[in-house]
């Protein structure tokens, strides 16, 4: 029995910068995951994940990543994509740095 769809956004890294960005409704890509698309269809994730998967000029690697409803907006469900949004761990800088 296959698993049930839960809601998922597009995630991928930006080509020149490398930083984690995320699809929007609007065809472009944000580095606020309070920004993506939320999907919760199946077919229409996977629709959306060629046509973002098409921008190989901005993106590289995009691919489907589990969410879940948070008070600012989508919030990731795996350790893997928190640990993506806030960058390199063994020094504070970029990300990091700006939370301080």
């Amino acid at each position: 029995m296959p698993r049930p769809f839960t809601p998922k956004v597009i995630t991928a890294n930006a080509l020149l910068e490398g930083d984690v960005v995320y699809f929007t409704a609007q065809d472009t890509w944000s580095r606020e995951m309070c920004e993506a698309e939320v999907m919760e269809d199946e077919a229409h994730a996977d629709a959306r994940l060629i046509e973002a998967s098409r921008q190989q000029n901005v993106i590289v690697g995009a691919y489907l990543a589990d969410v879940k409803p948070g008070e600012q907006g989508p919030e990731p469900t795996h350790f893997r994509e928190d640990f993506r949004r806030t960058g390199p761990s063994n020094y504070f800088h970029g990300k990091q740095a700006e939370v301080l």
